[in-house]
């Protein structure tokens, strides 16, 4: 009878580890991964799911050093702001009550201009990037290419991941699959159950195996040729992450660890969705990281990716892949670099410089190398895109231009 016993606590309690491990909530205080991507979370609960996502992947550790670096207060701190957006006007509790942002950093000069967390995040709390993690990742691309693990931006994507020979991706080269312009065909759509972009999720929930990105990825079709049509594609980001690893043969996780969360000094380890248990982290979308950390990040490539004076990325690399690139297809107000958003100058004198990563829910880091602001925004909107009650870049416009005048 004991013998029985003890076997079917054991049997729930592996189910309870796989239905954790992949992407089902254990616990009705959270929600699961299609949750997320459905948008069917209520507020309370989205904070929750959005700031424990390490309870529905499994993910691995970012590392990070004994000491953290310093942030100082800025003796020019963010008051008064009052900005119109689309006729109307609004001031700052307007936009983190209307936008649900659980989290602002403004860093000016390196110094902290504004600090603000809500909704019950804390400066402890590990927030989801979502999309932001694409922004990371060419960065250690960048890093890859300064150390020799990549020896070119021509190099085929085959060279590094034979898996895709024969594919729509024979013939793409890294530098394409950076620009979003691989011209494979890909489906991006996240409330959409049918999409690529859910098929991969499905994939992060419910597999055990390792690289299984892969079984997606050979199947798709050939839309256009290579580097010349922009296409937003997850899976393009998560093939950027396998290439990295191919070529530096470590996990994503500890190359971030080494070139950047040690040396910049982030004040806390940070998590990276993984594809499965053990196995490799998801490139395009999953680092989760404090305010700070994430405000830290955008400092140091703002000051140009260096550590101890000398730049982890080739030189050029950062105005070459925070610039727009002239691809075909990018709509809006915005321009795409290497894994990262440009502004128009439609959208605002201030933005012309502007690169940024951006994610679903509302989350983005803002670089305005002009002006010398980092600006960090972490929210919980009920629904991946579209629906921003007050637009991001009025909001961020109108704090740089605070900025300069007070």
């Amino acid at each position: 009878m004991k013998i029985k016993i003890f076997k079917s606590v054991l049997l729930v309690s592996l189910a309870t580890f796989c239905l954790a491990s992949h992407g089902q909530s254990t616990k009705s205080d959270i929600g699961g991964a299609r949750d997320i991507y459905d948008g069917s979370l209520y507020p309370d609960q989205a904070v929750k799911t959005y700031s424990q996502t390490e309870r529905i992947f499994p993910t691995r550790v970012i590392k990070a050093g004994k000491k953290a670096s310093p942030l100082l207060l800025s003796d020019k701190q963010l008051t008064g702001l009052k900005f119109t957006s689309e006729g109307k006007t609004y001031d700052l509790p307007d936009y983190v009550a209307l936008n649900r942002m659980v989290g602002l950093l403004v860093l000016k000069d390196g110094k902290i201009a504004y600090e603000h967390y809500d909704f019950g995040v804390t400066p402890n709390t590990r927030w989801m990037s979502m999309s932001v993690a694409k922004s990371f990742v060419s960065t250690l691309v960048g890093a890859a290419i300064k150390d020799g693990y990549i020896s070119s931006l021509s190099d085929p994507v085959t060279k590094y991941l034979p898996q895709l020979a024969g594919s729509a991706y024979e013939g793409v080269s890294v530098r394409d699959l950076l620009m979003m312009a691989s011209g494979v065909k890909w489906n991006e759509t996240y409330t959409d159950p049918a999409s690529d972009r859910r098929k991969l999720l499905e994939l992060q929930i419910a597999s055990n195996k390792q690289g299984a990105i892969f079984d997606v990825m050979k199947t798709l079709s050939k839309a256009s040729e290579p580097g010349k049509n922009f296409n937003y594609s997850t899976g393009e980001t998560v093939l950027i992450g396998e290439v990295v690893q191919s070529a530096t043969k470590m996990p994503l996780a500890d190359y971030l660890s080494q070139k950047v969360w040690v040396p910049v000094g982030m004040q806390a380890n940070g998590l990276w969705w993984l594809d499965s248990p053990g196995g490799h982290e998801v490139g395009g979308s999953g680092i989760l990281a404090v305010l700070r950390d994430f405000g830290r990040f955008g400092q140091f490539i703002l000051d140009g990716a260096k550590v101890n004076g000398k730049s982890i990325v080739p030189d050029g690399w950062l105005a070459d892949a925070g610039t727009a690139k002239p691809i075909m297809g990018v709509t809006g107000k915005n321009g795409y670099g290497y894994q990262w958003w440009t502004v128009k100058p439609e959208a605002g004198k201030v933005h012309e410089s502007v690169f940024m990563g951006r994610g679903i829910h509302g989350q983005y880091l803002y670089i305005n190398p002009e002006h010398n602001i980092v600006i960090v925004g972490l929210g919980a909107r009920s629904k991946p895109v579209g629906k921003q009650a007050i637009d991001d870049l009025d909001f961020l416009a109108a704090v740089v231009e605070n900025l300069k005048t007070n």
